[in-house]
């Protein structure tokens, strides 16, 4: 949506809509089967005036889902699951093009349900963790349980033991910012296949780490940005680091590295670059990488500057678990020359090891295309 030149993503249009007690349906992707062009967790919402925003496959499903919707709120059905792919009975009018199944729920966010999702979602907008899950079977389907800075709203509308079995799973899929569906029993354990909850866990953006203020960072942290993370360039030379070709496309922190990773927390989807080719930057900033929990380190440099890095840093007590994780010389290679194309080719590797795999041509490949379809 586009409102005096600015873009609002849907989850904002939603807030918006929320605040003023509008009348809208919201439609969830909750279920990827195969391929499908948006992620698990896209949203659409339809009010009854007929206004829509959001996408949940690029376009192959929509117009049914808004029929449905329609339908919703015009009480000639209740809240569900929509099904829809290549396999059902409406593939030659609505079936996906890239050859997938999608399930999709559908709901009208009333009284009880509405201040839950509203709360989750301008949580999000402030950048606080919060998860929301929705029950998706049942009598009471359409039950939402919400978990904001560890604290657990609403109910899932059943036994005691599921709102804490779905609360502690809520509060597990904040940490690795995934957004999934979970099983549990009809009596609300774990061990059970009764009853499905759909969990969108809204995270804090991960962090990315770039030491060196040169060409490479510059090149590179627009393009990061742009698929979520949040991008800190470092640099100890505060002349070099103060240029506005840096300020313009990330945060700029300007110290020595074990200085400014000094109690810094990272987790699996954070990642680390080391661009500096000075080795009092390097070796700092990767001994400091080393001992966080970031998903990626990497470090550019020719073959024998990775294999003189390496002698320094287990001179300093860096063992073989240290060194296997390092990404050094990152990057994929693909004939990267410039600095652009070197920070695609260092993105597409990021991109690969967060994913869990092996960068490879499509069409020398088989299999679901998206990383998360092997799920």
């Amino acid at each position: 949506m586009i409102e005096s030149g600015v873009v609002r993503s849907t989850e904002e249009v939603a807030v918006g809509w929320l605040r003023e007690g509008r009348r809208f349906v919201q439609a969830l992707l909750v279920e990827v089967e195969g391929s499908a062009p948006l992620p698990v967790g896209a949203m659409m919402v339809i009010d009854e005036q007929g206004a829509i925003e959001g996408s949940l496959t690029g376009g192959c499903v929509e117009g049914a889902v808004v029929t449905e919707a329609e339908s919703l709120m015009a009480g000639e059905r209740g809240p569900g699951i929509l099904v829809y792919g290549i396999s059902d009975e409406l593939a030659g009018t609505v079936g996906l093009m890239c050859g997938g199944t999608v399930h999709i729920f559908i709901q009208e966010l009333g009284e009880g349900v509405a201040a839950v999702e509203l709360a989750v979602l301008e949580a999000h907008g402030s950048g606080r963790t919060a998860a929301i899950a929705t029950l998706l079977d049942g009598g009471q389907a359409g039950a939402r349980l919400s978990v904001i800075d560890d604290v657990v709203t609403g109910s899932m509308g059943r036994q005691p033991l599921l709102d804490r079995n779905v609360a502690r799973e809520a509060a597990g899929l904040l940490q690795e910012g995934k957004t999934t569906i979970r099983r549990f029993g009809d009596d609300g354990a774990t061990l059970g296949d009764d009853l499905r909850v759909h969990i969108r866990a809204y995270a804090p953006p991960p962090q990315m780490w770039i030491f060196g203020a040169i060409d490479f960072s510059a090149a590179l942290a627009p393009f990061a940005s742009q698929i979520g993370y949040r991008v800190r360039i470092c640099d100890a030379r505060g002349r070099f680091a103060r240029s506005s070709r840096f300020s313009s496309v990330a945060e700029v922190l300007i110290g020595w590295p074990q200085e400014l990773m000094r109690g810094v927390s990272l987790g699996p989807r954070d990642a680390v670059l080391v661009f500096t080719h000075d080795a009092k930057f390097d070796e700092p900033a990767l001994l400091a990488a080393l001992a966080t929990d970031a998903g990626y380190i990497g470090a550019l440099g020719s073959r024998q500057t990775t294999a003189d890095r390496e002698r320094r840093l287990r001179a300093a007590g860096a063992g073989d678990a240290d060194i296997e994780r390092l990404h050094a010389p990152c990057g994929l290679d693909i004939g990267s020359r410039t600095a652009e194309e070197t920070a695609v080719s260092v993105l597409a590797e990021i991109i690969s090891s967060r994913a869990e795999r092996f960068a490879m041509p499509l069409r020398e490949t088989d299999g679901p295309i998206h990383s998360r379809d092997r799920g």
